[in-house]
């Protein structure tokens, strides 16, 4: 499952057309929303209701969209979800809870004007779901991290790859592979420690070509440079016009592992078709 909570909505066409015609007035609490996503043979669910400012509050603690709510309770995160599934509607009620080894304070850029930045909060995980509504139970590694920008996410990226990976030893390692408008490339790679600290390592020097989604996505991942083995996509979760998400067979530090992967494709977003078919995804409630 995937849980993300935005506070300005970066894929909502709504507020691209408001940040067209205001500019850096727009405000971000006008376009919140909680996407859900759960993927399993009769579960799979989508969410991501937009909501205006009268449906948000957020303090230090909290954060409140809509009928859902974050909220850290001492040592973890509760994240009580009531949101209704899109396109067939279907409710997504219950409560996760994400207990971190430890938080961490990595944050680092991801353009060179630095407008764009990223940070995991909790890199290594435990995390319990509790979801009456559609009836999933279960506890399992998790991953909490934060992304923020001071632009919209088209104006300075033109690819962006992503993966993370739980490593052996329970360390978490995470690849950041962005190509500019510029041209310019940002690589990070990192691995994160269960007590909070961190260590950056060597990625390959070349991108792995992985398969075109359909709708023609190019994926890509910087695998163990010395491997020489091809990395396998064991599952496609998302498969969208300008983003993807899958699960891939790999291998990181000298390790197999099961990497989750995203791919985004951020011009895409400013093509009127897609512009035309998100709200279908994303419906919004003023």
């Amino acid at each position: 499952m995937s849980i993300i909570a935005f506070v300005g909505s970066v894929f909502s066409p709504y507020y691209a057309s408001a940040f067209a015609s205001q500019g850096a007035a727009v405000q971000a609490d006008n376009h919140c929303a909680v996407n859900v996503a759960l993927y399993g043979p009769g579960k799979r669910r989508w969410t991501m209701t937009e909501r205006g400012s009268s449906h948000v509050q957020r303090g230090a603690q909290h954060l409140r969209i809509g009928p859902s709510q974050l909220e850290w309770r001492g040592d973890h995160l509760q994240i009580n979800l009531n949101e209704i599934s899109v396109p067939v509607p279907r409710r997504v009620r219950g409560t996760v809870r994400v207990y971190p080894d430890a938080l961490c304070r990595y944050t680092h850029a991801l353009d060179d004007a630095g407008r764009h930045r990223w940070g995991p909060i909790a890199p290594c995980a435990r995390v319990e779901v509790d979801l009456p509504q559609p009836g999933l139970k279960w506890q399992g590694h998790g991953y909490l991290d934060s992304n923020e920008g001071d632009e919209p996410v088209t104006m300075p990226f033109k690819t962006w790859d992503w993966s993370r990976a739980r490593m052996a030893d329970g360390s978490t390692a995470v690849i950041y592979d962005v190509t500019q408008t510029s041209g310019a490339q940002t690589v990070l790679a990192e691995r994160f420690k269960l007590d909070g600290s961190w260590e950056s390592f060597e990625p390959a020097k070349k991108r792995e070509a992985l398969p075109s989604t359909l709708w023609r996505v190019d994926r890509g991942i910087r695998s163990d440079p010395e491997s020489g083995a091809a990395t396998k996509v064991l599952s496609t979760l998302e498969d969208t016009p300008f983003y993807a998400r899958s699960l891939l067979q790999t291998r990181l530090l000298g390790e197999p592992v099961t990497a989750v992967h995203e791919t985004l494709e951020p011009q895409r977003l400013t093509s009127r078709a897609v512009r035309m078919m998100l709200p279908w995804r994303m419906p919004r409630r003023a």
